[in-house]
C-alpha cells in the first residue's frame, strides 16, 4: 500500500463513504438486502433496449440526449405533470446530490431525519455542510415540530421510511410545509408501494421536492435512472448543475418503455406487496415487533428462544442466515435499528426460505 499523501481537503479526508449492502458474485445467494425487485422489468425494456443499440451498435458512439427530453415528458404525462415540472437524474441518488450542491454548503447547513437513508449525511459531509439531524423515536411518528424548528434551508424526508418501512401521510408532510421555510425533499424510492404519496402536494406548495427512482418498482436498478418533481424554478435551479450527459441512451430509452407499461407494473406491485404483508404477519406471528411497512421491505425485531431482542440477537440471527447464504440488512449504527433486521421482499419462493431458517434460529446447542 503506498504511502503517498495528496493534498485533498480536510473535510473529504475526514469524510466516510456510503456503505452499500453486499453484492455477491457468485451463484447461491438468496439477495434480499438491497430492496432490488424480485422480478424482471417489461418486455417493452428489452425491446427499447435492443432497438436502441441497433443491428451493429453504432447510435453508441453517440452522447445521449443531455437533457433526457423524451424521458421528462414521459414522467410528465405519467404523474399529470409539466416536463418543466421534471428533472432526470443517473439514480435518485444523482438528484439528492445535485440538492445539496444547490442548497448545502459550509455556512449552509443539510437537515434530515434520521433513522434514515444513511447517503444523506454523506452527501452533507461532501459538500462540508453542517449537518441537522431530527430524530425519531421508536413510533416513528413524523416529528413535525422538530422539522419546523429545524434551520437548515433544506431537509431530507424518506416517504415511506427507510429502514423501517413507515408511510407518513399527505396531511403530515403538509403540517410540515406550513411551517417549515426552507425546501422539503420527500424521498419517495418506495412510494409505488404505498397508500399514498406526496405528488399532489407539488401543486400548492413550490418549496417541494419529489425524488422517485426506477431502481425498485420498475426493475432497473442496474441502469439507474431517477428523476425529481418540483416547482419548474427550483427544476431550473437543479439544472444548473447536473452534470452534462448525466443519463445513458440505454438508461432513457429503458426508462420510456418502463413508464409505458403501467398495467405491467401494477400487477408486480400487487404481487409484491401481497408477499410483504404476508411475511410481515408470520413475523409479527413469532412474537416479533415489526413495523407496519409501505415499501418492499420488511423491519423487523427478532426475538431467541428466551425471548430476548436486543442488538446482539439481531446480529447473531444475521450472521445465522449468512450461513444458510440469505443476505439481509443489520443498521447497527443507531440505537433504535440496531435491534431489527430489513428484509427486501422477494418471490414468495425466497421468503419460504426466510421463514424457514427463522424457525430453524437458534440453533440447537450442542450436546454436552
Amino acid at each position: 500500500m503506498s504511502d503517498t499523501t495528496f493534498p485533498s481537503l480536510p473535510h473529504i479526508a475526514r469524510l466516510h463513504a456510503y456503505t452499500p449492502g453486499l453484492q455477491p458474485t457468485e451463484l447461491g445467494w438468496t439477495k434480499l438486502n438491497t430492496n432490488e425487485c424480485p422480478y424482471p422489468p417489461s418486455p417493452r425494456v428489452a425491446e427499447a433496449l435492443h432497438h436502441e443499440i441497433g443491428a451493429d451498435g453504432a447510435s453508441l458512439r453517440l452522447y445521449p440526449d443531455p437533457k433526457s427530453s423524451r424521458l421528462r415528458a414521459a414522467v410528465a404525462r405519467h404523474h399529470g405533470l409539466r416536463e418543466e415540472n421534471v428533472l432526470i437524474g443517473n439514480g435518485s441518488d444523482d438528484i439528492l446530490n445535485l440538492l445539496v450542491r444547490v442548497f448545502g454548503g459550509p455556512a449552509a447547513a443539510v437537515g434530515f431525519t434520521v433513522p434514515s437513508y444513511s447517503l444523506y449525511p454523506v452527501l452533507a459531509a461532501m459538500a462540508d455542510a453542517p449537518a441537522q439531524v431530527i430524530e425519531f423515536d421508536r413510533t416513528m411518528q413524523l416529528p413535525v415540530a422538530a422539522i419546523t424548528r429545524c434551520p437548515a434551508p433544506v431537509i431530507f424526508l424518506t416517504s415511506p421510511n427507510a429502514p423501517t418501512g413507515v408511510g407518513f401521510t399527505n396531511d403530515a408532510i403538509e403540517a410540515v410545509l406550513a411551517g417549515y421555510p426552507g425546501v422539503l425533499v420527500v424521498d419517495e424510492a418506495y412510494a409505488p408501494f404505498a397508500r399514498e404519496n406526496a405528488v399532489p402536494l407539488l401543486a400548492r406548495h413550490p418549496r417541494l421536492v419529489i425524488t422517485r427512482t426506477l431502481s425498485k418498482a420498475h426493475a432497473l436498478a442496474g441502469l439507474r435512472v431517477g428523476y425529481a418533481l418540483a416547482d419548474p424554478a427550483l427544476i431550473g435551479l437543479l439544472d444548473r448543475v447536473r452534470d452534462s450527459y448525466n443519463v445513458s441512451r440505454l438508461a432513457q430509452a429503458a426508462a420510456i418503455a418502463a413508464l409505458g407499461d403501467p398495467a405491467y407494473y401494477a400487477a408486480i406491485i400487487a404481487r409484491i406487496t401481497g408477499t410483504r404483508d404476508a411475511f410481515a404477519a408470520a413475523c409479527a406471528a413469532r412474537g416479533w415487533f415489526t413495523y407496519p411497512s409501505e415499501a418492499n421491505f420488511v423491519f423487523t425485531e427478532p426475538r431467541d428462544a428466551a425471548g430476548a431482542a436486543g442488538p446482539v440477537v439481531a446480529r447473531a440471527l444475521y450472521d445465522f442466515l449468512l450461513t444458510r447464504r440469505i443476505l439481509v440488512r443489520h443498521f447497527p449504527g443507531h440505537a433504535l435499528t440496531a435491534p431489527f433486521l430489513r428484509v427486501s421482499v422477494g418471490t414468495d419462493a425466497e421468503m419460504d426460505l426466510v421463514n424457514q431458517a427463522f424457525t430453524a434460529w437458534p440453533p440447537p446447542a450442542p450436546p454436552p
